[in-house]
C-alpha cells in the first residue's frame, strides 16, 4: 500500500476511529460496527497550500432573505417568523408522532403560496410510494397541483434534480433512507448520514433553496446518528407528544435564525394538525378552584404566556420513606420545595407522600411555578380548595421568601383577558392594576 495511504477502522454507529480492528467499539460499545477505511496521509503543510482571497463583508451585495411564511401561526412562531431561504432544517420526532403529517401540511401551504413558481416544492421520500403520499395529501386536503414527488434514495440524483428545477422548498423524508454513492458504507450508517447532510447543506447555501430533512429518534431519545447532524444544520425542530398523547408540541432546540424558547401546540385530528391558538384553555381547567390541591399558574413559553393547572396529592406514607413523585415537573425542584415547606413554613411532611401533576401532560421548567406548587401542596394537606379564577405566580427561595419573576405585566394581562379575579404575586412587584392582586412576602406568614 502507498505510504500516503493508511488503513483505519471506523465505527458505523458513532464514527469513532481506531488503528486496529476489534469486535466491539470502545466508544459506544456496539458489537460488529467497525469497518475498514482508507485514510490519506498526504502532506498538507500550510507552506504548500495557496492562500485564499478574502472578501470584505461591506462590499458583498445584500440578498433578499425575506422569510417564507407557512401560513400556520404556531409553525411560523417556532421557525422564528417563517423559513429563511437557503436554510437547512432538521425535523425530528418519535415514530408515529406525526412528522410526515405536519410536513404534508407545510408542503401544501407552501405550494399554494408559491403557485406562480414552476416548481415550488419537491418532495423526496425513501420510505413511501407516490400513491401513499398522495393519499395523505388528499386526506389533509392539500394542494397537489404544485407538489412534485419522487421516491429516490440517491443523494446525487436529489441534488442534481434540485439544481435543475430550483424549488422554493425541498423536503427529504427521511435522511436515514438516502445514501451517497461516494461513501462505501450501508444506508443509514453514521458516515452516510453525515455525507448526505453535508451535500444538502451545500445545495441549500449555494442555490438558496430551503431544505427540510426528517430525522428519526433512537430508543434513548436522540436524533439517530446519534446527534451527529445537529451541528451541521441551521435549525433543529422537535415534534413531541404529551403524556396523554392528545396534543403535539413543536419546539426548536437549535435555531440560527430565531428563538429556541418558542413552542407550537397542536391537536391531532383525522384532518391533520389543528393549531391550539389559546393553550390556556387546553392546560387549565375552569373547575380548578373546586378540586382540593388544584392551583392555576401562569408560565412563559417564549414570548407567549399561558395558564397551566398544577395538581397536588398529599397522602400519609403507608410504609418506608415518604415518596416524592412528579409528572411534568422537575422532581429535584419538588424535593427542594418540600424541604422549604417543612423547614420555613412549619409543615410536617416527614410522613407524607407528595405527588405533583401538570395537567395536560406539559413539561414545565419555569421557576414561576414554585408558588403554585407550594400552594397546591398546602391545600391538599389541609383538604381545602380555592375560589375559582385564582392565580399564583412567583418563585420560592430557600429561605421561604417569594421572589419576583420576569415579564409579570404580560402574565397579569393574560390573566385579565381570561377572566381571573384574584392573583397572588411576590411583594414589591410593579404591575398594571385592573385586577385584585395580593402581594406575598413569604410562605409562612401568607399561605399557611
Amino acid at each position: 500500500m502507498s505510504k500516503e495511504l493508511k488503513k483505519i477502522f471506523s465505527c458505523n454507529n458513532c464514527g469513532a476511529q481506531f488503528p486496529k480492528w476489534s469486535g466491539r467499539c470502545l466508544e459506544c460499545g456496539t458489537w460488529g460496527s467497525l469497518e475498514e477505511e482508507i485514510a490519506s496521509k498526504k502532506n498538507t503543510s500550510s507552506e504548500k497550500v495557496e492562500a485564499i482571497d478574502l472578501k470584505n463583508l461591506d462590499n458583498i451585495p445584500d440578498e433578499n432573505l425575506s422569510r417564507m411564511k407557512i401560513g400556520v401561526t404556531e409553525v411560523d412562531r417556532v421557525f422564528g417568523g417563517g423559513i429563511v431561504p437557503g436554510s437547512l432544517i432538521l425535523l425530528s420526532g418519535e415514530p408515529g408522532v406525526g412528522k410526515s403529517t405536519i410536513l404534508a401540511q407545510i408542503t401544501g401551504r407552501v405550494a399554494k403560496s408559491y403557485k406562480d413558481e414552476e416548481y415550488p416544492v419537491i418532495y423526496i421520500s425513501g420510505e413511501e410510494s407516490a400513491p401513499q403520499v398522495k393519499s395523505r395529501f388528499k386526506r389533509l386536503k392539500g394542494d397537489l397541483s404544485k407538489v412534485f414527488f419522487e421516491s429516490v434514495t440517491s443523494i446525487e440524483k436529489v441534488v442534481a434534480t434540485a439544481k435543475k428545477h430550483k424549488p422554493k422548498l425541498l423536503i427529504i423524508d427521511s435522511v436515514q433512507t438516502v445514501h451517497s454513492d461516494m461513501v462505501p458504507s450501508e444506508t443509514g450508517s453514521i458516515n452516510q448520514i453525515r455525507a448526505v447532510t453535508v451535500s444538502l447543506l451545500e445545495l441549500a447555501k449555494q442555490n438558496n433553496i430551503s431544505v427540510i430533512i426528517v430525522g428519526h429518534i433512537t430508543k434513548d431519545g436522540q436524533v439517530a446518528g446519534p446527534k451527529s447532524l445537529e451541528h451541521i444544520v441551521d435549525a433543529v425542530i422537535n415534534l413531541e407528544h404529551d403524556s396523554s398523547n392528545q396534543y403535539r408540541i413543536l419546539r426548536a432546540s437549535k435555531n440560527r435564525f430565531g428563538s429556541v424558547n418558542e413552542i407550537g401546540i397542536f391537536e391531532m385530528t383525522a384532518q391533520g394538525f389543528v393549531e391550539i391558538k389559546n393553550p390556556s384553555l387546553a392546560f387549565a381547567s375552569d373547575e380548578n378552584g373546586q378540586v382540593s390541591g388544584s392551583v392555576v399558574a401562569c408560565i412563559m413559553e417564549g414570548s407567549r404566556p399561558f395558564m397551566v393547572e398544577v395538581q397536588a396529592l398529599v397522602a400519609k406514607t403507608v410504609f418506608g420513606y415518604p415518596q416524592r413523585k412528579a409528572s411534568g415537573y422537575d422532581l429535584n425542584r419538588l424535593q427542594v420545595l418540600s424541604a422549604v415547606l417543612q423547614k420555613k413554613a412549619g409543615l410536617n411532611l416527614t410522613n407524607q407522600d407528595i405527588i405533583i401533576n401538570i395537567v395536560g401532560g406539559l413539561k414545565v421548567n419555569d421557576t414561576s411555578l414554585d408558588l403554585a406548587v407550594c400552594a397546591a401542596v398546602i391545600l391538599s394537606l389541609a383538604g381545602s380548595s380555592l375560589k375559582q379564577k385564582t392565580l399564583f405566580i412567583g418563585e420560592v427561595g430557600l429561605g421561604g421568601e417569594i421572589r419576583p419573576v420576569s415579564r409579570m405585566n404580560e402574565r397579569v394581562e393574560e390573566a385579565k383577558r381570561l377572566g381571573f379575579k384574584e392573583i397572588y404575586i411576590p411583594k414589591n412587584t410593579k404591575t398594571k392594576q385592573g385586577i385584585m392582586i395580593d402581594s406575598l412576602e413569604n410562605l409562612k406568614s401568607e399561605l399557611i
